[in-house]
């Protein structure tokens, strides 16, 4: 959704020190495919995922998974430690199953303040996707269909981390990832095409805060509009690394663009994009064009 001061960028890398270990903790069953219609808080203690969770590709990027089962999602999963889907594929029904870009709808998962969500799936439809109410770790997450947005950043902490590691995302219309809380979120070893913006540090929430991403080793495939949005009035930056542009010969895709933020709810316009050392911080031998 467009409407999250974030600590420096070196913080990123300890997002994931509060993390759970990869085996589930605690956790209680996960909502049948006839979840009622209020919110559980859940967390599966599911399995260990099939070896579809880290087949890769000839790219060295993870293979997309094959889901290993499906559920309908009536009601928000919320979730506290961590929760271990799998692969199984979750999909919006009910209220949530509108496949609208409506920005007021509901996430299929909601994550408490130090959760981790891993091998996981979202269908179609997704809703709002996956919302961060604190610092999270998305581990192994696939999005096929995005809503509205694939994950929201919330937190209110300027020292909150998120972390995005592994996964993808496809068939974003606006954004993938939307930061609109305070902090510093990683994305890595991620991979993205048919999309608006991987990334976008909300250019005109009610309450702005200074924003934080760290990007490396993602792959972008066209076509696509910028890989991140930051609004430099509010002290944002993006840091980006190992970030390769697949089928985009002409250059069109924005690798970092610069907007004026407000707290207004207007369009944030458009301060120009490409490296400057201080808001946009990368190399240009850091994209590499395929």
């Amino acid at each position: 959704m467009e409407s999250a001061s974030g600590a420096s960028p070196s913080a990123s890398a300890s997002a994931t020190n509060a993390s759970p270990s990869p085996s589930a903790s605690k956790t209680s069953a996960a909502p049948s495919a006839s979840a009622s219609a209020t919110k559980s808080a859940t967390a599966s203690a599911s399995a260990t995922p099939t070896a579809t969770a880290t087949a890769t590709s000839g790219t060295g990027f993870a293979a997309w998974p094959t889901a290993t089962g499906k559920q309908a999602v009536t009601a928000t999963i919320e979730v506290s430690g961590s929760y271990d889907g799998s692969l199984k594929q979750f999909y919006g029904a009910g209220s949530l199953g509108s496949d609208s870009q409506d920005e007021d709808q509901g996430p299929l998962f909601e994550l408490a303040d130090g959760a981790t969500l891993k091998n996981v799936i979202l269908g179609s439809p997704a809703a709002d996707g996956v919302h961060c109410l604190g610092s999270c770790t998305l581990q192994n997450v696939w999005w096929q269909d995005v809503g509205e947005d694939a994950a929201t950043f919330k937190g209110k902490s300027a020292s909150a981390t998120y972390l995005v590691d592994g996964g993808g995302a496809q068939k974003a219309d606006d954004k993938v990832f939307q930061h609109n809380g305070a902090g510093t979120l990683t994305i890595r070893n991620f991979q993205v095409s048919d999309f608006g913006k991987l990334y976008r540090s909300c250019g005109n929430c009610k309450t702005q805060y200074e924003r934080h991403v760290v990007i490396s080793n993602v792959k972008v495939t066209a076509p696509g509009k910028a890989v991140a949005g930051i609004n430099s009035n509010y002290g944002d930056t993006a840091t980006l690394s190992g970030v390769t542009i697949v089928g985009d010969s002409s250059k069109k895709i924005a690798v970092c663009e610069r907007f004026q933020g407000n707290s207004t709810g207007a369009e944030p316009s458009s301060l120009g994009s490409g490296p400057d050392g201080t808001h946009c911080k990368y190399s240009e031998s850091a994209i590499t064009y395929q």
